[in-house]
């Protein structure tokens, strides 16, 4: 099979990459970047543009699409000025890409988020619940390119994840670490619960889904326990071996974020292994994992 993957100057299209070059695909890398480090060809490409999309799948007839890019910037989408993009990026270009999967006969696996739903109650929100009311722009861009997946495609896995960390990028664990080593006291929200996604392990359940044609929506997470991201800090700090103090607050008292966020974030991974796919090892384990492979750095 031969693969095209989108974003990847992001954590995750990084991490797919360097699993398919494990199992020997063929693949081609994109990213609106100029350049991007890469084993395979890479191609830069703007998915908002309809035209350079069917130029560059219709050149390199890829079996299978993966497409990681998106705008992640959940508070700078609230901004008026940037909803325009935020929408072109993650629901026109992903639209863009979903047409011209159709037309060159590819699948496609397309990365969507919790934030399609309304993060509220306790009840983990399960692959195929379609009670969708995101609470924040973000969000809405999200559910909207999964809509276009799902009307356009027959051979498609929108797969939904949450809290990701990765080698290739900025995620809470990198940011806590360095608050961690400045400050003697860090505060921490304890009322948005879910569960930490290592792109490392999601790369290789994303290339598995691939070589086959169980298609749907899925979730996919680390395994472990659902946790607050205060839990998610107090771990971080207790591998690293940091002794910053970490103090829970609500998120009413944390006060800085300017969207929405979802309290609920529990997502239901049990389709997985309803469908034959390995799950992602524990939180706990893969926390270790990354905070070693940061040390490698």
């Amino acid at each position: 099979m031969r693969f095209f993957v989108t974003g990847v100057g992001g954590q995750l299209g990084h991490d797919v990459l360097n699993e398919l070059d494990r199992r020997g695909y063929e693949a081609v890398g994109t990213d609106i970047l100029d350049e991007v480090k890469s084993q395979f060809p890479y191609v830069k490409l703007d998915i908002t543009n309809e035209t350079e999309v069917n130029k560059a799948i219709a050149l390199i007839k890829p079996d299978v699409i993966v497409h990681c890019a998106a705008w992640t910037a959940v508070d700078a989408a609230e901004d008026p000025e940037n909803q325009p993009k935020v929408r072109a990026i993650n629901s026109e270009g992903t639209r863009y890409i979903a047409q011209a999967a159709r037309t060159n006969d590819a699948k496609m696996i397309y990365i969507s988020t919790d934030y399609v739903f309304d993060g509220t109650g306790e009840r983990p929100w399960e692959p195929d619940d379609r009670n969708y009311a995101p609470c924040n722009v973000y969000g809405q861009s999200k559910l909207d390119g999964e809509l276009a997946v799902s009307g356009i495609l027959d051979k498609y896995f929108i797969v939904r994840i949450a809290w990701v960390f990765g080698k290739n990028g900025k995620n809470f664990i990198k940011t806590m670490l360095n608050v961690g080593k400045t400050h003697d006291e860090v505060r921490v929200v304890n009322d948005q619960i879910g569960t930490p996604t290592y792109t490392y392990d999601l790369a290789r359940l994303l290339v598995d889904m691939a070589e086959t044609d169980k298609y749907g929506y899925y979730h996919a997470t680390n395994e472990g326990g659902y946790i607050s991201w205060y839990d998610f800090t107090c771990e971080i700090y207790r591998q690293a071996g940091l002794s910053t103090k970490v103090t829970p607050v609500s998120t009413a008292e944390y006060g800085l974020s300017k969207a929405a966020r979802p309290f609920n974030s529990r997502l239901d991974k049990s389709k997985l292994t309803e469908n034959g796919f390995t799950p992602l090892p524990t939180w706990q384990d893969a926390l270790s994992r990354y905070l070693k492979e940061l040390e490698e750095q």
